[in-house]
């Protein structure tokens, strides 16, 4: 393996670093985030037609960079620096792999190039608010709890026997990006009670019976949206909803997803550690840098290697998504952490709310909110690792009693 990054690669990290330093500094992600979309729609545009940052990782064909998950991890930690509020997540990396892994050749052809150029946003919609779970990264998503199931919960699907189309009923909270989004990827049960099984649908944003509300959410630059589906026309997402393994291409968006997520929480704690080493350089007491005190210089070095060990695990997770899950795991605590020293190392005025600091606080909690918790992360790596074994009826695991 080779760890060091190409030419293209160290340019696209550092094209995307400069325009944003220039475009989205903490001033214009808060005014930003108090627009309708939640983010800059311009910034956006200039992003994807300037930089093709949705279609980084898309195919050629359908008008993408073709590149790599490597590629699309560099812009996500850049865009996690930044702490800038974007539909990438949401649509580059959740909901286009999904329609690339199960779409029909007319959907994938009429839905990506649009994403590619940033003309669509799309957003992907599970009951319960359970995204972790339904990307396999906290549990197994084949049990279908995190879907609701049975005659009520979740979102039901029928369909129509007038024109052969879907029509969706229920809804689903914590949607990332919902509010804004021109498609919606909805989670859907179908076959009634015996035979339930979730699929996935795709509502037009403009479709009849279908709100959105935009949520309350910790983290601003997270925009959330409850969605609700009364009788909506929808298409199932595939050709064959017998042949569509909905829940396998879930767990492997997941992973994938996972090591993007990581990438940009790395970006995150980086940046958050960068302005405390910028600030204990300037702020004096007792006449000289706070900086320069040994106690202060001990948690500096501590912090900087957390985000160094949760850099080096989300670059190997770009390169093996298998080690997504614990990649994100690491960076989530790192980000965590690196974000409450920050709050601390500014002192009084890392307090306020005129302080960014508490932007990354907000990041580093409501990150894990929807994608952890951290706990939960490992012990479903360790348990599809077989670290603990398999239970046995007497409640044995390699011989040591579990209590």
């Amino acid at each position: 393996m080779d760890a060091a990054f190409t030419a293209e690669q160290d340019e696209i990290r550092r094209t995307l670093r400069d325009l944003l330093a220039k475009h989205s500094g903490p001033g214009e992600v808060r005014a930003a985030v108090r627009t309708a979309e939640g983010h800059d729609r311009a910034l956006w545009r200039r992003l994807a037609q300037e930089l093709g940052l949705p279609g980084l990782a898309l195919p050629e064909e359908y008008g993408g960079a073709g590149c790599t998950a490597t590629e699309l991890a560099l812009a996500c930690e850049e865009t996690g620096r930044a702490l800038l509020p974007s539909p990438l997540l949401a649509t580059a990396v959740l909901a286009a792999p999904l329609i690339a892994a199960l779409g029909t050749p007319a959907q994938r052809a009429g839905l990506l190039p649009r994403i590619a150029d940033g003309a669509l946003t799309a957003a992907l919609a599970v009951p319960g608010g359970s995204m972790a779970a339904a990307l396999g990264l906290t549990a197994d998503n084949r049990a279908g709890d995190w879907a609701g199931g049975g005659r009520a919960g979740g979102v039901q699907a029928r369909q129509d026997t007038g024109d052969g189309g879907w029509r969706l009923y229920g809804e689903a909270d914590r949607v990332l990006d919902g509010h804004s989004a021109g498609l919606l990827l909805v989670a859907a049960h179908t076959g009634g009670y015996p035979r339930s099984r979730t699929l996935l649908f795709l509502a037009r944003a403009e479709a009849e019976g279908l709100t959105r509300t935009r949520l309350t959410s910790m983290d601003e630059t997270r925009p959330l949206a409850r969605v609700e589906l009364r009788d909506t026309p929808a298409e199932l997402l595939g050709e064959d909803e017998a042949a569509s393994d909905v829940c396998g291409a879930l767990a492997t968006t997941g992973r994938t997803a996972a090591a993007h997520l990581a990438a940009e929480a790395v970006g995150a704690a980086a940046g958050a550690l960068e302005r405390t080493v910028a600030y204990v350089k300037e702020r004096e007491q007792f006449g000289r840098a706070i900086g320069s005190f040994q106690a202060v210089k001990h948690r500096l070095a501590d912090l900087y290697v957390r985000v160094e060990a949760a850099r080096s695990a989300a670059y190997h997770a770009a390169w093996d998504p298998a080690a997504g899950p614990l990649a994100l795991a690491q960076a989530l605590e790192a980000a965590r952490t690196v974000a409450g020293e920050a709050v601390q190392l500014h002192g009084g005025i890392g307090f306020t709310w005129e302080h960014e600091a508490h932007l990354y606080v907000k990041r580093a909690a409501g990150d894990e909110l929807l994608f952890g918790p951290v706990h939960r992360l490992r012990d479903h790596a360790a348990g599809q690792a077989g670290l603990f074994g398999d239970v046995t009826p007497d409640g044995l695991v390699h011989g040591v009693a579990v209590r």
